[in-house]
C-alpha cells in the first residue's frame, strides 16, 4: 500500500460543516490528515466528522463562530498543548453579505462580512504562525474569489473583503519566505455552494462544478513538496 500524502500531517480547515470546507475536509483525511474543524453549525460539522470517520478517517471538531476573535486565540492554545505544532491551515470560512448598492448597505452588514472574512483570518495568522513554524513544511491556504479580478456592482462589501485579504495573505507570504511556511491563495472558481445559491437563486447547481472537484487542488496547495509562495491561484 503506498503512503498517504498526507500521513500524520494536522491540519486545521475552517467553516468544514458543509461545501467546500467539508468536502476539503473529507479528502485531507482520507489522506492521512487528523483534521481539526471549524464551523458555527454542529450538525453539519458532525456530519463531516460521520463521513470521514465511515472511511477510517480522524477529526476534531471545534464548534466556533470566528466573530469571537478570542476563542481563535485558545483554540491556538489548544492545539499547541495537543499537538505540539500545526500542518495545514485553510481559511475557508467567509460570508456574502447583502448584494445591493454600497450606500445602502447596513453597518451591521459591512462589519460582519470584514469580520469575518478579513480579522478572523488576521487572527488565525496571528494565532497559528507559531505553530506552523513548528512544522517541517507548513502550509497555509485561503480561499479567495473572483470578484478581486474585475468591478462587480452591488459586490462592495464582498468584493472589498477578498482584496483585503488576498493583501493581507500575500504580505504575509512575503514576511515567511525564509522559513518552512508556503503561504497561498485560492480561487475555486464557480462552485455549488450555498453562498453561490444565494446570489444566484436561479442557477441549476447541478450544471456546477462541485465541492469535490475542487478539493484536489487545495491537496496540493498542502503537501510539503508544494513550493508555491504568495500566489492567488485561479482554479
Amino acid at each position: 500500500m503506498s503512503p498517504k500524502k498526507l500521513d500524520g500531517r494536522i491540519a486545521l480547515i475552517t467553516g468544514a460543516s458543509r461545501g467546500i470546507g467539508a468536502a476539503v475536509a473529507r479528502l485531507f483525511a482520507s489522506q492521512g490528515a487528523h483534521v481539526v474543524l471549524t464551523a458555527r453549525t454542529t450538525g453539519g460539522l458532525e456530519e463531516t466528522d460521520d463521513a470521514i470517520r465511515s472511511t477510517g478517517g480522524a477529526a476534531t471538531l471545534v464548534p466556533l463562530d470566528l466573530r469571537e476573535f478570542d476563542q481563535i486565540d485558545r483554540m491556538g492554545a489548544a492545539i499547541a498543548e495537543r499537538f505540539g505544532r500545526l500542518d495545514i491551515l485553510v481559511g475557508n470560512a467567509a460570508v456574502l453579505g447583502v448584494l445591493g448598492p454600497t450606500g445602502h448597505m447596513t453597518p451591521e452588514v459591512w462589519q460582519e462580512v470584514m469580520d469575518v472574512n478579513v480579522t478572523a483570518n488576521w487572527r488565525l495568522i496571528r494565532s497559528f504562525d507559531p505553530l506552523l513554524r513548528e512544522s517541517d513544511a507548513g502550509r497555509a491556504i485561503f480561499v479567495t474569489s473572483g470578484v478581486t479580478s474585475g468591478v462587480f456592482p452591488y459586490w462592495s462589501a464582498y468584493a472589498a473583503s477578498k482584496a483585503a485579504l488576498e493583501t493581507l495573505v500575500c504580505t504575509y507570504a512575503g514576511e515567511v519566505e525564509k522559513t518552512n511556511i508556503h503561504v497561498n491563495l485560492l480561487d475555486p472558481g464557480i462552485v455549488a455552494t450555498a453562498m453561490r445559491a444565494t446570489a444566484f437563486p436561479g442557477e441549476d447547481p447541478a450544471t456546477l462544478a462541485q465541492p469535490e472537484d475542487i478539493a484536489p487542488a487545495f491537496l496540493d496547495l498542502a503537501l510539503p513538496s508544494c513550493r508555491k509562495q504568495g500566489q492567488v491561484i485561479r482554479a
